[in-house]
């Protein structure tokens, strides 16, 4: 198992410069994704929930119609470490990702996850 690496707070303010969206509360990452409705959430969730298993590093989620909430933090140590902002960032690939304009894929029609 690597070593927890706790973000100091020039690490942590640094590694939000580059996690538009999230934020720092009571000691975790913090991130809510509006999602378009029930279903869309449900699939939010299974993606969050696959990428996080296959990093073996788990967050904490809340779910409601058409959101998401998600909390990261090392448990270990309960603070935030390297891992936290590394799952955060893949966390964002998923859920944020849509076709480009190049794609030959049309991307949903409506509002998207924000």
């Amino acid at each position: 198992m690597a070593e927890d690496v706790i973000l100091s707070e020039a690490q942590l303010r640094y590694a939000l410069t580059t996690l538009p969206g999230w934020e720092v509360r009571d000691n975790w990452l913090y991130r809510k994704y509006v999602t378009p409705g029930w279903p869309h959430t449900l699939m939010l969730t299974n993606a969050i929930g696959y990428v996080a298993d296959a990093a073996w590093h788990h967050p904490d989620l809340e779910l409601g119609y058409a959101q998401v909430i998600v909390k990261i933090q090392t448990h270990r140590v309960l603070a935030i470490t390297e891992s936290d902002v590394a799952l955060a960032r893949r966390i964002d690939e998923v859920a944020l990702w849509k076709p480009g304009k190049e794609s030959p894929l049309e991307g949903f029609p409506k509002n998207w996850v924000r």
